[in-house]
């Protein structure tokens, strides 16, 4: 079988899993000023029905609705840019990625064929901005004002890129590998998006170069033709439109990595810490933290006193999901609910909570998930610049007639 059969139907058997929520129509009440402006559902090219946030640079939400199943479809997946430059597809025709650096033994450029001539990985993983949730802090801090669309599940396929690194050798020495992408700015002063991840992460197994999502090529604005997959990792490090690899004995130093990104040291949990760009002080943004979300019921939505289902998709950074709480009470009360089978370390996990007979009224609907290693999520917003991780448990009103 060709490289491109075997491409093309990776994870099929995944996208059967069905969605039955209804679709979003409300825009979350805790946005800013400034973006409520602007906030509507619209169609973009391969895209239908995101959240619209920001125009320019392109930031676009999926909405809640697509969260009752695993497996995100590539139309309804977020969109998120740094720089306005976005490339069009005409703009990748002779595509090729580059790798050099320091810390490798013979630079390579690299066409697309290669990729399809390395073994193929899939991995199914969430890709989530660091900034997800930040819209709902209050107060609100700087940044594009996400909602819970932020994110988003696929199965990714493609080389690993331990073995695109191969194909140039990587000396001892090496310390980072440095990612550029396509993308550019369209202002003087504004620094190119350049990040870096350590050579542990790179040589993981399940960080891989993706030219396929879901069963198809990359969608234009997710990326295409190939980008970088770092599982468990924040998605500010998923460099689209990947044009350049630089295997260096050195730190990145520049904005997106010393200024961008940080958070305080020491205030989230973190199981491999990006030594070589912490400080005393501060430290990257990198591994996700443990998180939850309903998305059926929708805010606002009515259901029977006769009893409903209540359901949703929890996940972390890669030690897996052990235990998903409901509250109806507004956090008064939990109760656990039925998780569905894992599908992967770096996957949602799917729950349910069937309810039983209900008095009238609006109730507030609540999750809280905790990992296999004991991490739950939190009370209360940890408050950093960035606003970032935002993990506290989400109240969804809900009327029972």
């Amino acid at each position: 079988m060709r490289r491109r059969d075997v491409i093309a139907g990776a994870g099929a058997a995944l996208l059967a899993s069905p969605s039955v929520a209804a679709e979003s129509t409300t825009i979350p009440a805790e946005l800013p000023d400034g973006t409520r402006e602007i906030a509507q559902y619209v169609n973009l090219p391969d895209k239908r029905r995101l959240l619209r946030l920001v125009d320019r640079p392109p930031n676009y939400a999926s909405p809640v609705d697509v969260f009752t199943d695993v497996v995100t479809p590539n139309d309804r997946f977020y969109v998120r840019y740094h720089l306005a430059g976005v490339p069009s597809a005409d703009d990748m025709d002779g595509w090729t990625l580059s790798v050099a650096g320091d810390a490798v033994k013979q630079p390579v450029r690299l066409k697309m064929s290669d990729l399809l001539d390395l073994p193929s990985n899939d991995v199914l993983s969430v890709c989530q901005c660091a900034g997800n949730r930040r819209g709902l802090v209050d107060p609100h801090v700087a940044g594009v004002q996400w909602t819970d669309g932020g994110m988003g599940c696929a199965v990714w396929s493609g080389p690993a890129l331990r073995d695109v690194l191969k194909v140039a050798g990587v000396k001892p020495e090496a310390l980072e590998v440095w990612l550029g992408g396509a993308d550019k700015p369209v202002m003087d002063g504004t620094p190119p998006f350049r990040k870096s991840i350590p050579m542990e992460k790179a040589l993981d197994g399940d960080t891989i170069v993706a030219i396929a999502m879901n069963n198809a090529p990359l969608p234009q604005l997710n990326g295409y033709p190939a980008r970088l997959v770092v599982p468990g990792w924040v998605g500010t490090y998923w460099m689209k439109h990947l044009t350049s690899i630089e295997v260096s004995s050195s730190p990145l130093k520049n904005f997106w990595m010393q200024t961008a990104y940080r958070v305080p040291a020491g205030l989230f949990p973190v199981t491999r810490p990006f030594q070589s760009q912490a400080t005393p002080t501060t430290v990257p943004i990198t591994e996700l933290v443990v998180n939850s979300l309903i998305a059926d019921p929708l805010e606002g939505q009515e259901r029977e006193r006769s009893g409903f289902n209540i359901q949703g998709i929890a996940w972390d950074r890669g030690a897996g999901i052990d235990r998903v709480e409901v509250s109806i009470d507004g956090g008064a009360n939990w109760q656990d609910a039925l998780l569905d089978r894992p599908l992967g370390p770096y996957a949602y996990r799917r729950f349910l909570l069937q309810t039983e007979l209900m008095r009238p009224g609006t109730y507030r609907l609540m999750s809280r998930a905790t990992s296999h290693t004991g991490e739950r999520q939190a009370e209360r917003f940890k408050a950093n610049p960035g606003g970032y991780h935002n993990n506290v448990p989400r109240p969804i009103a809900v009327t029972v007639v």
